[in-house]
């Protein structure tokens, strides 16, 4: 049983400083710890350098075998494993970023090729079964403590080190340790020697989820035939989120260069589409460590230009009930939700996406509707009447009860597949993966729409960590001058949810769709509308799109408004 307020106290990669200055701590104390090393590193003769990532450092600077018996032996100390010799980068893109060994699939780059699924666990296999060894032989104990170089968790790599018998994984994610979910368990990063009021604003920045400020960006905007000017495009991207201060971005790993909403070529390798460039790895990596940002892939959920015999979504006309239906020429042009073979190629497709690049998590795209005339295609059809619900659209719309069952089965079942890809993706990627999906304000505000989009905003309070609202109001037709009232209904609307405001994320437009040329809003505008969302008591919103390469917003009009460095905390 744990104490009230328990902490746990851990030290990576083995340095003599852990039993020379961190033990006697703790045994006055009587504090307990875990100490992770790497076997490469301690492996290292006395009279060699230790190859420590990119650099050549001391080998008096770490531990020996000897130092890792006596910490076992104290009863205070427990040994964990911080890989073999997984600690350092590899080549992880054609544009040479290297990444953390333990999590990514390494690039060949003189065959121009990505490292093979069975290749990567065997690598991983292999590592973990040599510092098992050599921690069972130095301390006689077999290590049940899995910590991973720089944080960096791999699902596929959790389920080796699993089946290996290790029962507890430590990241360097931010939040508190949750105690049943041993296998993710974040870690507050200490550093140099913080002072006491540096220290409580990371213990209570730990105990929050913190402001989610989010822009929304198409890689569209940066790729370009010419890699050069794709590389300096992405560079003034980065730079243009660090300037801006905010902490997420949800970032296109599809390409939609004809704005249509349907992607039929994507940003990543992958077994199902084209691929418009190898970019995707590249973009979240640098956006990642360069400006210091979480970044959630931007995906479609049915919106994939697929083999013709996979079943689109497709609507029964009212006015003509006889003819066959067909898709909606208004909407997107979806593949059904129903088609298994439709499930299996897009769950192909996002597993795809998970391998090529470290997300932090998933933005599930707006094309996730379903009307109150869809879907009517013989897969649908089939799955209603196993649902024990009629099996043709007139009798689906028959009488108010009947509508509503189909209604929310529709709506439960969008939920669940989305949720299916959440569990593939993490899967591969890891179970520190978050959810988000975008949702239209009209079920927010009436609830009887949901009859028209098959989207529910409880049932995204409840399934999804973030719940993303677009808060479009000329999008939706408001007036201009009566957006601000609009927004502060729809924020009212959830704020009468259980704790919906918490894990809400207002989208706003950055464009006005609806006009000739899609003309940018004017900046200020949309920073009147963050601060009155602040007024409001929302702290997580963000905006579609940002245009690096217009200065659309302004910078010098958003970043006071949406930045965490910036109003009103500063």
């Amino acid at each position: 049983p744990l104490p009230p307020k328990a902490v746990l106290l851990s030290f990576d990669d083995g340095y003599r400083s852990f039993p020379s200055r961190v033990f006697p701590i703790l045994k006055a104390m009587n504090w307990p710890a875990v100490w992770a090393p790497v076997g490469r590193w301690i492996d290292t003769p006395p009279d060699q350098p230790v190859r420590f990532g990119d650099l050549r450092v001391p080998r008096d600077r770490f531990a020996t075998w000897e130092d890792v018996r006596e910490m076992a032996r104290s009863g205070l100390v427990e040994i964990a494993s911080h890989t073999d010799d997984l600690h350092h980068g590899i080549p992880a893109n054609p544009q040479g970023n290297t990444e953390p060994a333990a999590a990514t699939r390494r690039y060949d780059t003189g065959a121009r090729a990505y490292e093979t699924d069975a290749a990567y666990r065997q690598r991983i296999t292999e590592d973990v079964r040599r510092i098992t060894r050599k921690i069972r032989q130095a301390t006689g104990t077999t290590p049940r403590v899995w910590v991973w170089p720089y944080g960096a968790a791999s699902g596929e790599a959790l389920d080796i080190i699993r089946t290996q018998g290790y029962r507890m994984a430590l990241t360097l994610d931010e939040g508190l340790a949750p105690v049943d979910a041993p296998l993710s368990m974040p870690r507050m990063l200490m550093t140099d020697s913080p002072d006491m009021r540096t220290f409580a604003r990371s213990v209570v920045g730990a105990e929050s989820r913190g402001d989610f400020r989010v822009a929304q960006v198409d890689l569209d905007y940066v790729y370009d035939p010419d890699p050069g000017q794709t590389d300096r495009n992405l560079g003034a991207l980065v730079q243009r989120i660090a300037d801006l201060g905010i902490n997420t971005v949800f970032l296109q790993a599809y390409a939609d260069p004809e704005g249509d909403g349907l992607a039929r070529s994507v940003y990543f390798p992958n077994r199902r589409l084209p691929m418009r460039a190898d970019l995707f790895n590249r973009a979240v990596w640098q956006l990642r460590n360069r400006a210091r940002v979480k970044v959630y892939a931007w995906m479609p959920v049915l919106s994939f230009d697929l083999a013709p015999d996979i079943a689109r979504v497709v609507r029964q006309n009212p006015a003509r009930p006889d003819e066959p239906p067909g898709p909606d020429p208004e909407q997107y042009r979806r593949l059904s939700p129903f088609d298994p073979r439709a499930r299996a190629a897009i769950t192909d497709l996002y597993e795809d996406m998970a391998r090529a690049a470290p997300i932090d998590g998933i933005l599930f795209h707006d094309d996730a509707v379903l009307s109150d005339f869809e879907d009517a295609g013989p897969d649908a059809l089939a799955a209603y009447r196993r649902a024990d619900l009629p099996d043709s659209i007139q009798a689906l719309r028959a009488d108010p009860d009947t509508l509503r069952r189909w209604t929310r089965f529709k709506s439960l079942a969008l939920v669940d597949f989305t949720l299916s890809l959440a569990q593939r993706v993490r899967a591969i990627r890891g179970p520190q993966v978050r959810t988000a999906r975008n949702l239209y304000a009209e079920p927010i505000l009436n609830p009887a729409s949901e009859a028209w989009y098959a989207q529910n905003p409880d049932d995204f309070l409840r399934a999804y960590d973030w719940t993303v609202p677009m808060a479009m109001p000329l999008m939706e037709r408001v007036p201009m001058a009566r957006a601000d009232a609009w927004i502060e209904r729809l924020v009212a609307a959830m704020r009468r949810r259980p704790g919906g405001l918490d894990r809400t994320v207002f989208e706003l437009q950055a464009r006005e769709w609806s006009l000739p040329g899609r003309p940018a809003v004017d900046s200020r505008i949309l920073a009147g509308w963050m601060r009155r969302l602040q007024r409001a008591g929302v702290r997580h919103f963000g905006y579609y799109p940002d245009d690096f390469a217009q200065d659309q917003p302004a910078l010098q009009n958003i970043r006071p408004a949406i930045s965490t460095a910036w109003y009103p905390h500063r």
